[in-house]
């Protein structure tokens, strides 16, 4: 996979405190691409727009992450680390200024794009974090590592909405700029210069991401079972956002963002995935993680508008899907030394772009459920009573989704299909 491998001036050990310093800044940097999401209606609201094209945004940063993880995360193979890492921290740093400033919402999809392409941090650290640890303890290593990313994805969102009810969006992204300066810093003054682990020329790197794909039946699977859960995953955080913001819920986004803290405990729980695979038992774990999966799914399903079911559904579903990207990233980064950036470069593409589809599937897909769902359909029973007494499927197992609202008007419906 590399033409001419070099060793580094001076190699430093996963101490406690460094292993800490990565997951911080690798769950920071990640958690930029989930500010948004508990914001969407506020956002909406300020810029005029509707839900479903505020869903885009979120959509927009996890395109542009993709982008960057394609062409920038490779570069860990072949450049010094130290200095890539806090170049991106810092260019992060700037785009986020211009979020925190947008004119309009045009301006914004376009500068969270841009912020998705420079928050590559984390995914230039968790292969490092691989690098430098030994064998015995990798997976542990690892495995804080994606913790920390997991837990920074869910901590956004709780900050973010408690940030937002206090002084407004806006202060959202101002804030997580000083603190990728802040962090960018830290990280500079931790590790000292890494040599170039090869030499390759770009163009022969880029071709190399896709070379290991075709070339291991491993990573092949993996990469399916891991693009499958993350569009999982984001579809219904996305959904639970527009849900907890509407009918029967209202609620704002300062306690829309609370849910993520829900979220972070089963993070911290699926950190231990790491060790399960460094005792041989990384597959059966993963198998373990699917059927959580399907599980809390079931409880969605009955889920009404009770919500402590949703606080439990919101538990499992995290525990499932960190566990098994713990899981399937340890696996990944074992195959190789000198390659670990550009098989993380597949690995977390794949991801992004199960969760672009996944989020951005859930805008349209809102508007049309609540239109199906308030219009009679062949063979299906006329609402009747104030709460659609006599509507089937009853409200606990359709309207979770669907808010009891008036049938809308010919003049309605005309204007929200164009």
């Amino acid at each position: 996979m590399a033409a001419e491998t070099g060793t580094a001036a001076r190699q430093p050990s996963m101490t406690r405190g460094l292993t800490l310093l990565f997951a911080l800044a690798s769950g920071a940097a990640v958690g930029n691409l989930y500010w948004a999401q508990p914001l969407l209606e506020t956002i909406a609201r300020e810029f005029h727009t509707t839900t479903a094209s505020a869903g885009w945004l979120v959509t927009a940063t996890q395109i542009g992450y993709a982008v960057g993880i394609l062409l920038i995360v490779p570069l860990g193979d072949v450049v010094d680390r130290r200095r890539l890492i806090a170049a991106m921290m810092l260019a992060s740093a700037g785009v986020l200024v211009a979020c925190a400033l947008a004119p309009t919402f045009a301006f914004l999809l376009v500068a969270l794009c841009l912020l998705g392409i420079t928050t590559i941090a984390g995914q230039i650290l968790t292969p490092l974090a691989g690098d430098l640890a030994d064998d015995a303890h990798r997976g542990r290593i690892v495995g804080t590592v994606v913790a920390g990313i997991l837990t920074g994805i869910l901590a956004s969102r709780a900050v973010s909405g408690l940030v937002a009810g206090v002084g407004g969006w806006r202060l959202v992204y101002g804030a997580a700029a000083v603190a990728m300066v802040l962090l960018a810093g830290l990280v500079w003054r931790a590790l000292p210069p890494l040599e170039r682990k090869a030499r390759v020329a770009y163009p022969k790197l880029l071709a190399s991401v896709g070379a290991v794909v075709v070339r291991e039946r491993a990573v092949r699977w993996t990469l399916i079972l891991s693009t499958t859960g993350f569009a999982v995953f984001t579809l219904f955080w996305t959904s639970l956002t527009f849900l907890l913001a509407e009918t029967p819920f209202h609620y704002p986004v300062s306690v829309i963002g609370l849910f993520g803290l829900v979220g972070i405990a089963g993070a911290v729980t699926a950190q231990r995935a790491g060790r399960l695979h460094d005792r041989g038992w990384s597959l059966p774990a993963t198998g373990i993680a699917w059927v959580l999966v399907l599980a809390s799914f079931v409880i969605a399903a009955f889920s009404g508008s009770a919500v402590w079911m949703l606080v439990l559904v919101v538990f499992l579903l995290d525990i499932a899907i960190q566990g098994q990207n713990v899981l399937n990233q340890t696996r990944l980064l074992s195959l190789s030394h000198e390659g670990r950036s550009r098989i993380n470069t597949v690995y977390v593409t794949t991801n992004f772009i199960g969760g672009a589809i996944g989020s951005g599937r859930r805008g349209p897909a809102l508007v049309r459920r609540r239109l199906d769902g308030d219009q009679p359909r062949r063979g299906r029973l006329e609402p009747r009573g104030p709460r659609g007494v006599g509507a089937w499927p009853p409200r606990s197992a359709r309207d979770r989704l669907t808010p009891w609202r008036p049938l809308p008007s010919e003049g309605q419906l005309l204007k929200v299909s164009s």
